[in-house]
């Protein structure tokens, strides 16, 4: 009997002198259609006792963001930024993410994107329903955080829910001419709780000024079971032309000395505590961390740290 021992070499040259059909075995097939990008639309982690998901309403891209971020800088000074973050200076994404936090009790939103059907959309995915929630949290009056709260013919897309917000932010509001405002948000207003920073809405949710963005702009500390997260709204509209250079100005800022000095003591409570937040137009999922660089800041995205 003859002892064959096989190695690469004889085991490769015996497969190249098969027969071409039996190499091939599979006919020739159209490729895959290209898909497009595509993300989730919701993000859940916990904290404590809490559930709490980010919900993506809409995500879209606008051209020249140096009319936006850094209106106090150069066009230089913005490019090398954006160059060292391996960004583009002709247009950024922007994310529109309110969140929804489930505390065993109530089912609580913050802010509700841009339009009924985005809000709805995102609360689906994310396995609820408008109905469901309990408490609508308005962080301040932008268009982008109010515009999910009513139809067009003027029906509450959240039938069952109380609402909640700043009472400088809605009075300062109530004072200018804005259809956005008195089409969202002044229908509602006899079912809504007009508070200070220091209120609680509910247990483990305190109120926190965060002002400049908008006149009365707020965040909110969440606390369960020793855990502490913030949903940080808009005092930090990028995370690099905003978070990371607290002192540029944003166009969207109305009053923007205020608004520096809120970025720099929100941004430095943030990196002295390790705490973790949620900024509203973060790259999503919107949930991270922040540290401290040179005389600015830098954004951390959290990884496993809220899922464990």
């Amino acid at each position: 009997m003859t002892k064959t021992t096989l190695t690469r070499r004889s085991l490769l040259g015996a497969v190249a002198a098969l027969p071409l059909a039996t190499t091939i075995s599979n006919p020739a097939r159209a490729g895959a259609p290209m898909m497009g990008a595509s993300t989730t639309r919701h993000n859940r982690v916990t904290l404590g006792a809490f559930e709490v998901t980010t919900l993506l309403a809409a995500t879209t891209s606008r051209p020249d963001p140096h009319t936006i971020f850094g209106l106090n800088v150069s066009a230089e000074e913005f490019a090398e930024v954006s160059a060292a973050a391996n960004i583009p200076t002709d247009q950024a994404q922007f994310f529109f993410t309110p969140t929804v936090v489930n505390t065993g009790a109530e089912l609580v939103l913050f802010d509700t994107g841009l339009n009924p059907d985005g809000i709805t959309a995102a609360l689906n995915d994310a396995g609820y329903t408008p109905d469901q929630v309990d408490v609508v949290v308005i962080t301040h009056m932008h268009g982008d955080h109010i515009g999910g709260l009513m139809s067009e013919g003027g029906e509450a897309t959240f039938p069952n829910a109380r609402y909640v917000t700043g009472a400088t932010e809605f009075d300062a509001w109530a004072t200018m001419e804005n259809a956005n405002f008195d089409s969202k948000m002044k229908p509602l207003a006899e079912m809504t709780s007009m508070i200070a920073a220091g209120t609680s809405v509910t247990s483990g949710i305190t109120a926190m000024d965060a002002a400049g963005h908008t006149p009365g702009h707020m965040g909110y500390l969440l606390e369960s079971e020793g855990k502490s997260l913030l949903i940080a709204a808009d005092f930090a509209n990028h995370y690099v032309w905003s978070l990371g250079y607290p002192d540029w100005e944003v166009r969207f800022d109305m009053d923007k000395a205020q608004a520096a000095t809120t970025r720099r003591r929100l941004l430095g409570m943030l990196a002295a505590d390790g705490l973790p937040f949620i900024g509203y137009h973060m790259p999503w999922p919107a949930l991270g961390y922040v540290e401290t660089r040179g005389d600015g800041f830098r954004y951390v995205p959290a990884s496993y740290q809220l899922i464990l």
